[in-house]
């Protein structure tokens, strides 16, 4: 067997032996008392936003793409939202001090007014979860109005 052929059959098989190595996946649907949008009234249009361009790597339920099941993409997945929900997790924002919230809300806006959020390797495979002006515009509208309202 030639040289270039052995390679080609060990990468295979070892392709193949990755995918019996199960991942946890990040899937838990409820919807408790810190969730983000059980801590503040936020508007349908704000809530849609946050689960399309947000949810996914900064909350709990995660849907995935077809692609999330097939490893090593999938370990890639699971260590970008390991470090979004590290960073901020909607699922647990009211367990966070008032503090720590009113500085969550300023750097995301902060995040979507420079483009940094949602970052541009998500978006270019989740074209959905691109900001278009007007979502950018009615997301960062109510993070600072809600900011503002938590100094009062």
């Amino acid at each position: 067997m030639s040289r270039k052929k052995t390679i080609l059959l060990t990468l295979a098989a070892m392709l193949i032996s990755f995918q019996f190595y199960p991942l946890v996946y990040n899937d838990d649907k409820r919807v408790t008392s810190v969730h983000f949008t059980r801590v503040y009234a936020v508007p349908e249009k704000v809530q849609a936003i946050l689960k399309n361009s947000c949810y996914n790597c900064h909350s709990n339920s995660t849907k995935y793409p077809w692609y999330a099941y097939v490893q090593p993409a999938g370990w890639f997945l699971a260590s970008h939202i390991k470090e979004g929900k590290s960073e901020l997790n909607l699922s647990e924002f009211g367990g966070y001090s008032p503090r720590r919230q009113k500085s969550k809300l300023k750097n995301m806006a902060g995040s979507v007014r420079d483009g940094s959020m949602p970052i541009s390797s998500y978006t270019m495979i989740g074209r959905n979860a691109r900001l278009r002006e007007s979502g950018k515009k009615i997301l960062l509208d109510w993070l600072n109005t809600t900011r503002q309202a938590l100094t009062k």
